[in-house]
């Protein structure tokens, strides 16, 4: 039955290679829509790997550097090595993969129904991963699975072989059994064809709406190697804290002494901003009194606004990981070695602290703002695609090499963020990195007041949920 199977699907994809640039040329606005999406988490350094590539037309079109694609049919790899000199080709089986290179980037685009044993490609395509590989399948949607076959009776869509009808379930699982794990997944396209105009409004802005979007065509998801079990308290990496500081003259000492010491180094880095007391005084007399014992830089920033401040005091960092640490000390110091060791045992590739799990202080956030903050948190875990419990929390944490990255795709999204979280938030997902909410206990102020205006910044909030929802759910 295997056999029987595997010849059918082989002669189905020889056959279509000599009418492929037709077929692709009719479902070519169904084709661009994974592209674009693909695409979004691609980036110009790095190294991609499509399976199933076909005649070479996907991958021509994603974006990357040393582009590798390999098919199982040699019709389709002659055609695409005739078209796309650029590009590397090869003839070869998806579970059986030999090449030497790891690649950044491995796309599995609507194949992934084809395969004969989903877990034997899950386990070959390891052999081409580093720890940072990103993986990206994009599969049909089940329920759909009626709609397709009818198409195919009528005429209007190309007959295929039975194959496989995974739900994301089926792949997170598959992908669970081959030490991968899924961290983030979408679905779009409710109308696969181009009717002008009708298509562009139903597939850009009736998609993404809840209840909709779970009817969509198109499933994605994206996974990861599962991180190896190790040591998370182990001394592996350096730390940078920046502490943002504005009027924040009775917290500045406290932060050094209460600060503990975890990881290979820790190096403090404040950044003053626009204080009308003596913080910057307070700043450089803490600096100079504990220059023996601690690691610590100074800064003022140029501009204004804590997401200046941070993006100041992370250009001056040289650890291998970043973290933020408000002045106002509501997040304790103390809880700053759980977030190294979420990330440093490779947990997660950006830690996001969250203030509305454990009791806070009684005064440590009013009424208001508790429920604007579960009110941001719902839009933006819709917006993103994925739980998010605490957007506001002013501890976030992440690799020095993954901010680097993220500051070379800044201009995708512009410096519209004043306070830097969603800068950050944002960036990581469009790194598809994955992103961990870590719960803290959150403490009422010791000196001084919020800088935080509830309503003017809350109006500002609702401005970027607007911006973010243009950005990333109807793009």
């Amino acid at each position: 039955m295997k056999d029987k199977r595997k010849k059918a699907f082989y002669e189905h994809f020889e056959n279509l290679a000599e009418k492929y640039p037709t077929y692709r040329k009719r479902y070519g606005y169904y084709w661009n829509r994974i592209i674009n999406y693909c695409n979004y988490f691609i980036h110009e350094d790095n190294s991609v790997l499509e399976i199933g590539c076909g005649t070479g037309q996907t991958i021509s079109k994603l974006k990357g550097k040393n582009k590798t694609g390999i098919d199982f049919s040699p019709k389709m790899i002659e055609q695409a090595k005739n078209r796309y000199a650029n590009i590397s080709f090869h003839v070869m089986e998806a579970e059986n993969i030999e090449l030497e290179e790891k690649f950044d980037v491995i796309i599995i685009s609507n194949v992934v129904g084809f395969f004969e044993n989903v877990l034997d490609v899950f386990e070959s395509v390891k052999k081409v991963c580093h720890k940072d590989t990103r993986i990206i399948i994009t599969y049909y949607n089940y329920i759909w699975e009626p709609m397709m076959n009818f198409g195919e009776f009528i005429g209007i869509k190309t007959k295929t072989p039975q194959q496989n009808w995974l739900s994301t379930n089926d792949i997170e699982n598959l992908f669970y059994l081959s030490d991968f794990q899924v961290f983030n997944s979408s679905k779009d396209v409710l109308l696969p064809v181009n009717i002008p105009i009708f298509s562009y409004l139903l597939n850009k802005f009736i998609a993404p709406l809840p209840l909709f979007n779970s009817l969509c065509l198109n499933s994605y998801v994206s996974a990861r190697a599962m991180p190896v079990k190790k040591e998370a308290t182990e001394a592996e990496y350096s730390v940078s804290i920046v502490i943002p500081a504005r009027n924040e003259s009775g917290n500045i000492e406290n932060a050094i002494k209460r600060m503990p010491a975890f990881g290979k180094h820790v190096e403090v880095i404040f950044v003053e901003g626009n204080s009308t007391d003596d913080t910057w005084e307070k700043i450089r007399e803490v600096s100079e009194k504990y220059k023996d014992t601690h690691d610590i830089k100074t800064a003022r920033q140029d501009g204004k606004g804590k997401g200046d401040a941070v993006r100041k005091g992370f250009s001056m960092a040289t650890s291998d990981i970043l973290m933020i640490l408000d002045a106002d000390l509501t997040v304790p110091p103390e809880e700053l070695p759980k977030f190294y060791n979420a990330i440093a045992s490779g947990k997660a590739d950006f830690i996001n602290g969250s203030r509305l799990v454990y009791p806070m202080g009684k005064q440590a956030m009013r009424f208001l703002n508790v429920l604007g903050n579960k009110f941001f948190s719902n839009v933006f875990s819709w917006i993103l695609g994925f739980p998010i419990k605490d957007t506001l929390c002013g501890t976030k944490v992440m690799f020095r090499k993954d901010y680097e990255k993220l500051t070379k795709n800044r201009a995708y999204f512009g410096d519209f963020d004043p306070f830097g979280d969603f800068d950050l938030l944002f960036g990581a997902h469009k790194l598809n990195l994955k992103i961990v909410d870590l719960p803290i206990h959150y403490q009422e102020r010791t000196y001084g007041d919020t800088n935080i205006s509830r309503f003017s910044h809350g109006w500002l909030l609702l401005k970027m949920c607007w911006f973010a929802i243009w950005k990333l759910k109807f793009k």
